[in-house]
């Protein structure tokens, strides 16, 4: 009886109590619970909250619903806002299992006019921490599903000079979007500085903002401008904190690709104009866009590229290709300055803020001058091939197609190979540049492999479409500098070209060895093809300065022996070439042919005084008798043959060393 009558009273007590908060709520609603809250909030974080409306509550398992009219929740005082958080009204869905064990996690949350601004500032802090030091990044709000019906939302991180101002507003879908949307979506507008860059985006996506759903994909369409890169992304995006997957159309294009650094940290090169196009997926720890097409400059791009995350570094791999790829397209990758008469075909973004013109040519000479950024070098690594079937160059320039693959690991740049197709055969490079020191240090090795002289001098072979003799050889050099003038200006090593056997024209011999008689012949009779016994241009290499071991072409008719030197620290040329003629020429002004000048203005020109004396002692005799005038015109020779066998040996040696 004693269990019973107690049995009997606690349901009658808790009876009563549970009538007794109903009637209290019934007469004074859930308003009683703002102080409560608000006294919490600012318990916790330093920081008040005031709900100026009314408070309701939904009970329910396992997540309640909280409903409050105009709430307002302050920043930090560091932060250049007064409130993170201003809405008119906020509904919000607790969890409660999570709460109990300490974690605050709201899976749905709506906003009604809301006015949100984030910003992150000095030594790690952001105000969306809702610790006192707004740093500990367990101190934060878990939101699953975020609703915005209308409002605005900024974000400042002036480290990072980013600072921007997004306007947001639902409407009603028509029936044609796609299934993805619902009935209704919300668009927005945002301007301001991104890391620097100017900001302009306008873009749709759905009502709810799937923030941590992992299995809904939300749909999103944007148009993006930051500096002079322009944007254009169509599909969805699962998970918008952590992106778990993203599967969009994507169409990107700007001035240089080396523009592309601040906004996705990826060290591409300086370029010219492009623009290119793509499928962009996201799964795991990579990024890949597929069907990649696209244009730089006038050189047109496809293929696929591919970012992996989660390593020191992230991983760059690209397979490109290119149908026809414009020699002037690579010019600002190795460091040239651009040309005022490049025109490219690229339609790009127009800018949103005045940007520097570019740099003049360069007025001191012509080898590449502008230094390479290895600063960037270390943020990524990368892994990437090109080939190109055809090469659009000037036509002093036989070159024909591109196969390179670039390295770049440990800030460590390396070309291996860089292969290009010239005048039948191939010139294949392998390089490496060290970024890790400041210069840069710089090692190179060229093979040049089965050149045909009928392709690389094709005005002077009779039969353009005749082998007349194959050009092989090898250069390396080390040097150390920024850009590639600085590493040729202070680069050692050896240079080494020969040419065993071939033919060659004999008007272009004649010629070189200025002799009148035979010149004149030949434009009457008809251009032969004579022996090229062997050619040989062998250069020591020491700080910049190349300088003659051997340097040689020996024909059927004339052997030319030359000597000097190439100054590539100021880019200028100082050979000379002597005229040693095997057969009596009866009409010669031979003399020492000079190559002189810059690489930009080279000057080719003869003893003039020698040419001149020579000429004024035909004068003198000839005033004895006409004959005699004939005397100092007349080449004698015979001049011997050289030494081909020890000429190739002595290249071959220089040439690997």
């Amino acid at each position: 009886m004693k269990w019973s009558r107690f049995f009997a009273w606690f349901t009658a007590a808790l009876a009563a109590s549970v009538v007794l908060i109903i009637l209290f709520i019934a007469i004074f609603g859930w308003n009683w619970l703002r102080s409560p809250i608000e006294r919490l909030a600012q318990e916790k974080t330093g920081r008040e909250l005031r709900i100026q409306g009314d408070l309701s509550l939904h009970l329910g398992w396992p997540w309640p619903r909280l409903r409050a009219g105009a709430v307002n929740f302050a920043n930090p005082s560091w932060a250049h806002e007064p409130y993170m958080v201003s809405a008119e009204a906020v509904e919000i869905s607790v969890d409660l299992p999570q709460l109990l064990t300490g974690v605050v996690a709201f899976p749905l949350v709506r906003l009604v006019a809301p006015k949100v601004f984030l910003e992150q500032g000095s030594q790690g802090k952001k105000n969306w921490l809702l610790d006192y030091q707004q740093q500990d990044e367990k101190a934060r709000i878990r939101i699953g599903q975020l609703t915005l019906d209308k409002g605005t939302l900024g974000f400042d991180d002036s480290g990072a000079k980013t600072h921007i101002r997004s306007e947001i507003t639902s409407f009603d879908l028509p029936p044609t979007a796609p299934d993805t949307l619902g009935s209704s979506g919300v668009a927005f507008n945002a301007t301001g500085q991104y890391r620097g860059l100017a900001l302009s985006a306008k873009g749709t996506g759905g009502p709810v903002l799937a923030l941590r759903d992992e299995t809904t994909p939300y749909a999103l369409q944007v148009d993006l401008t930051a500096g002079r890169t322009h944007i254009k992304a169509n599909g969805t995006v699962t998970g918008l904190v952590a992106k778990s997957a993203v599967d969009m159309r994507l169409a990107v294009s700007g001035d240089s690709l080396e523009q592309l650094y601040p906004l996705l940290g990826i060290p591409a090169p300086a370029t010219h104009a492009y623009a290119a196009q793509g499928h962009l997926v996201h799964s795991g720890n990579t990024w890949r866009i597929e069907a990649l097409t696209g244009r730089i400059g006038d050189s047109d791009i496809a293929g696929m590229a591919q970012v992996a995350t989660g390593d020191t570094r992230p991983a760059l791999t690209a397979d490109l290709t290119s149908s026809l790829l414009d020699l002037e397209d690579l010019s600002p990758v190795i460091g040239m300055r651009p040309t005022p008469e490049k025109q490219s075909t690229v339609k790009v973004a127009k800018p949103l803020q005045a940007t520097p013109a570019a740099p003049p040519a360069s007025p001191t000479g012509v080898l590449p001058d502008l230094p390479f950024k290895t600063d960037r070098w270390s943020s990524m690594d990368a892994d990437m091939h090109l080939r190109a079937k055809q090469i659009r160059r000037a036509k002093e320039l036989p070159l024909d197609k591109l196969d390179v693959h670039l390295i770049l690991r440990d800030a460590v740049l390396t070309l291996t190979p860089l292969d290009f197709g010239v005048a039948g055969g191939h010139l294949r490079a392998e390089l490496t540049l060290d970024g890790r020191s400041e210069p840069i240090r710089a090692k190179a090795q060229l093979k040049v492999n089965k050149l045909l002289l009928s392709r690389l001098l094709p005005k002077a072979a009779v039969n353009q479409q005749a082998s007349i003799g194959e050009i092989n050889g090898m250069l390396t050099l080390s040097g150390t500098g920024n850009s590639v003038k600085q590493m040729l200006a202070t680069a050692n090593g050896k240079v080494g070209l020969l040419v065993n056997h071939g033919e060659v024209s004999q008007l272009l011999m004649e010629k070189a060895g200025l002799h009148l008689w035979e010149i004149l012949e030949l434009k009457l009779t008809g251009d032969r093809r004579i022996a090229l016994r062997c050619a040989v241009a062998d250069f020591d290499v020491k700080q910049g300065m190349m300088t003659t071991n051997a340097l040689a072409f020996d024909t059927a008719v004339t052997t030319l022996l030359g000597s000097g030197n190439i100054d590539l620290v100021h880019e200028t040329l100082n050979i000379t070439l002597n005229q040693k003629t095997k057969n009596t020429s009866l009409l010669a002004l031979t003399t020492p042919i000079y190559v002189r000048g810059s690489f930009a203005h080279p000057n080719v020109g003869i003893d003039k005084g020698r040419a001149a004396a020579r000429a004024a002692g035909s004068l003198a005799l000839g005033l004895l008798s006409p004959l005699l005038a004939l005397l100092p015109l007349i080449d004698p020779g015979p001049g011997e043959d050289s030494d081909c066998a020890q000429l190739l040996r002595d290249a071959k040696v220089h040439s690997h060393p």
